[in-house]
């Protein structure tokens, strides 16, 4: 019942989304999940790594019978479309399988195998739903939002010593190797996830069952609840807001090479096209909890997700993409999520429900600030940037306080158990 609950509100909420979309003309991410099935695909990488978290659930023998599937099904399809003269990709075949696998659990397993199936391929189709429904909460942000708080932003970024501007001229002076390499971070920080999620979940087929928690858990979360929030604090970042990116809707082509001089903030109009989502940074949300979640794995799970941490945060900042104060506000988020989810799987005591919510007042807090405060936070940097840093500083203090609580109270029950008595 549980499950049913989950997956009817999922699907209300998707419904909700294509209404929203095609109310403004365009498709939504049903539509958009849906062509994908027949019609060349725009995230191939991400259907196969969609694909591959569902065959979690799969045994090796029958792992290699879907990905031979999945390419037999793409090289038809490319042969169609190239014969046709349409355009060529791939990904259909991915989809297909994940799709299968749900037929194949509904019509052909009962029990917990059933649910076992239903479990994988929802969560590689939720993968790929996550990515359009991303899109689509993007659109909506630039189609109901026609003014953002840029002004706002840039003035209390001050607070930081405007590192955006900074982090703008090392990549400029160093291209192309910096812009490649975090062009491509950047860009495939879904398909991270994923790596990531099957490293966790790679027990699954010999258990059978998942384990309790997982990236993809907090990864979908994040990507759920952040776009609320540029609904609420809607920003475009300094490359459209004070750099050439923005065009004629730019305040002055001055990212990164000249600070914008602002006098008193005030909402500025923006074009149609471009999302309002800076705030809070969702990528470096979802970084974070890569980060976290490869603290347990081997070392080379560990230094990948140092480097993509590290990475992300250079590009954010570097393409200008972002302010520093997002980035703070995309910490704090992180963790706060990451600690409810872990609640969640694992039950809720004191400590985490203490963490959750005091990581939530700091991020109102921090929203309020940005809001109420951009021109005294500007005029006194030495107050106002230490008191940011030390806010996000003490939830990843409380967040890592927490977890190392609760694991060291969670080992010594399992040494309690009862042993069995010799005879």
């Amino acid at each position: 019942m549980l499950w049913a609950a989950a997956g009817a509100a999922t699907l209300g909420f998707l419904i909700a989304l294509e209404c929203a979309a095609r109310h403004y003309g365009l498709p939504g991410p049903i539509t958009h999940h849906a062509r994908e099935a027949v019609f060349a695909p725009h995230s191939g990488p991400l259907l196969y790594a969609g694909m591959a978290l569902a065959m979690v659930v799969l045994t090796w023998r029958q792992r290699l019978v879907a990905v031979g599937a999945a390419i037999g099904i793409d090289v038809v399809f490319f042969l169609v479309r190239w014969a046709a003269g349409a355009e060529t990709n791939f990904g259909n075949g991915a989809l297909w399988v994940v799709l299968g696998i749900a037929v194949v659990a509904v019509t052909r397993r009962t029990g917990p195998e059933r649910l076992l199936l239903l479990k994988g391929a929802g969560l590689g189709l939720l993968l790929v739903a996550g990515h359009k429904t991303g899109d689509t909460w993007l659109l909506i942000t630039s189609k109901t939002r026609p003014t953002v708080l840029d002004p706002y932003v840039a003035l209390a970024d001050h607070a930081l010593g405007d590192p955006s501007w900074l982090a703008g001229r090392i990549v400029e002076a160093t291209v192309p190797v910096s812009t490649g390499v975090l062009h491509v971070v950047y860009g495939q920080l879904p398909l991270a996830a994923a790596l990531v999620g099957l490293y966790q979940l790679r027990h699954v087929a010999v258990e059978r069952r998942f384990p309790a928690h997982h990236l993809v858990r907090t990864f979908l979360v994040i990507g759920l609840l952040g776009p609320a929030v540029y609904m609420i604090f809607p920003v475009v970042g300094p490359v459209y807001a004070y750099g050439a990116d923005g065009g004629q809707w730019a305040a002055g082509h001055l990212w990164p090479d000249t600070l914008p001089s602002i006098g008193a903030p005030h909402p500025i109009p923006f074009d149609g096209i471009t999302p309002r989502n800076c705030m809070p940074s969702l990528h470096t949300a979802w970084a974070v909890t890569l980060f976290v979640h490869t603290r347990k794995g081997s070392r080379t799970m560990r230094f990948a997700g140092t480097f993509w941490l590290v990475a992300t945060l250079s590009a954010t900042l570097g393409f200008g993409y972002h302010y520093g104060v997002d980035l703070v506000a995309g910490v704090v988020f992180a963790l706060t999520v990451e600690a409810a989810m872990r609640s969640l799987a694992h039950g809720w005591d004191r400590s985490a429900t203490w963490l959750v919510a005091y990581g939530t007042t700091v991020f109102t807090v921090l929203l309020v600030a940005y809001r109420g405060l951009p021109t005294q936070m500007a005029e006194y940097p030495w107050v106002f940037g230490p008191l940011l840093v030390l806010l996000m500083t003490s939830v990843i203090h409380g967040y890592a306080r927490t977890t190392a609580l609760r694991e060291t109270t969670t080992v010594p029950e399992r040494q309690r158990e009862p042993q069995p008595e010799l005879a």
